[in-house]
């Protein structure tokens, strides 16, 4: 069976190695699983994957590989095509647990053809949703946005005008746990795969964390730079001649999570806290984005409290 990826640790030191064997041509229809796998570094776990798949008549178009030296680590993402592979896929986590066994390793299957279900909880700022709702809306994101929740009504008409349906759920310090209970439900309900935070300003409790699905968020700074609150009036105060914005995933630490996606836009001593601000909601959007994309794309691996984002 499949085993959570994010149980290692790493550390900086680190080197990488890429290939890609194949692209698709355009027009290939065959749908195709994805494997992201760490285990101990040992000689021959290329080899042993490899011979694995194609010993079950697997064609495979991508394989990415890196080795973290220092956690004495490797972590390897590969994609097959399932036309010909000889295996069902209710035999595939089978057949691959004793090699996976033998490898001590941690890993994951994901299908191409299998569309992952997104939640989007938002509050009053608009740009990081309708930014995503436009590129959904456009086909760059490969998954079904059946649900918007908000703390907030503000929001509902740009929303109900995309066919999703928007629940309003206000929150305060008294009804926190019970409206956490409410969006759990409607997770379930929606059988949501992700839920992404596009400006939800709101702290999670370590209770939704656990119990829910898998949560990405964005933060308006270059982490681990300005946690918390009004990072674009600390950047000011300190004098930044640099802002930027994170995507990471969302742990009970606040603005800790493992981090998948940053950029960085220049500022000036001639750049007031509304400009910061106006700079910074151009950088959240582009990276909440690349960040969402990469997670459905199944490119990005966790280990310990960080990321191999495979390209």
């Amino acid at each position: 069976m499949t085993r959570p990826q994010d149980s290692r640790a790493q550390s900086p030191n680190t080197s990488s190695t890429s290939s890609e064997t194949a692209n698709r041509p355009a027009g290939r229809t065959s749908p195709t699983a994805t494997i992201l796998l760490s285990c101990p570094e040992q000689p021959g776990v290329v080899a042993r994957l490899a011979g694995f798949l194609s010993g079950h008549g697997g064609n495979i178009t991508h394989s990415d590989n890196h080795t973290d030296f220092a956690a004495k680590l490797f972590l390897t993402r590969i994609e097959w095509q399932l036309d010909g592979f000889d295996l069902a896929r209710d035999e595939i986590p089978l057949a691959f647990a004793p090699i996976a066994a033998e490898l001590g390793a941690d890993w994951s299957l994901a299908y191409s053809d299998i569309v992952p279900r997104v939640a989007l909880f938002v509050s009053k700022q608009e740009h990081c949703l309708l930014d995503l709702l436009w590129r959904h809306r456009a086909g760059e994101l490969h998954a079904e946005i059946p649900l918007v929740v908000s703390n907030h009504d503000a929001l509902r008409g740009e929303v109900e005008r995309e066919g999703i349906q928007f629940v309003h759920l206000p929150v305060t310090r008294e009804s926190k746990s019970e409206v956490e209970a409410q969006e759990l439900a409607l997770l379930r309900e929606h059988r949501i795969d992700l839920v992404v935070l596009a400006k939800y300003m709101q702290v999670l409790s370590d209770d939704f964390i656990d119990r829910g699905p898998r949560v990405l968020n964005i933060h308006h700074s270059f982490l681990p730079a300005f946690v918390g609150a009004k990072p674009y009036h600390q950047a000011y105060d300190r004098g930044v001649k640099i802002i930027g914005a994170t995507a990471h995933y969302v742990t009970p630490e606040l603005d800790a999570g493992p981090i998948i996606e940053q950029d960085v836009a220049r500022v000036s001593h001639r750049d007031g806290i509304s400009d910061l601000i106006r700079k910074g909601k151009d950088l959240e959007r582009v990276v909440l984005a690349r960040a969402v994309r990469l997670h459905l794309m199944n490119r990005v691996l966790v280990y310990g409290n960080k990321t191999v984002v495979f390209g």
